[in-house]
């Protein structure tokens, strides 16, 4: 496998914000990118693929989830499939800076880049940085 120059890029975006999203249309690497990442990360970060009903499922009560998984990297894959996580993820981003945790909480990807930029730049402000995945860079 190629390594993208990406792949360090959102490993630094992680050190500077809670939530990293990556955008870019379908087959054009994000969870690829997503899961190499993955693989340099400790605690291992849970990865929820949100087309899968099994990995929906887990989110029946989403604060409770991201609760138990607190000292861990979330990754989210299509949350353009539940938008109202946005509102959601706003919360706990806010409740955990209280407490202390200011950084690399929450990797986003998504498909849907304007309708997904438009929901989660109203809801997480300030929290989130976005790094659109076009193509293939080296």
């Amino acid at each position: 496998m190629i390594k993208r120059n990406t792949t360090l890029e959102i490993a630094q975006l992680l050190e500077e914000f809670p939530a990293v999203g990556v955008l870019g249309p379908r087959q054009v690497g994000k969870t690829t990118l997503a899961q190499e990442l993955a693989d340099t990360i400790s605690p291992q970060p849970v990865y929820l693929d949100l087309e899968s009903p099994r990995d929906r499922a887990k989110l029946s009560e989403p604060e409770a989830y991201f609760e138990l998984h607190q000292h861990q990297l979330i990754i989210l894959d299509e949350i353009q499939r539940i938008p109202e996580l946005f509102s959601i993820l706003r919360g706990v981003i806010d409740r955990r800076r209280r407490q202390g945790q200011k950084t690399g909480q929450f990797l986003i990807l998504g498909s849907a880049s304007l309708d997904l930029l438009k929901q989660s730049s109203e809801s997480l402000a300030g929290r989130i940085a976005y790094r659109e995945l076009s193509g293939f860079n080296v």
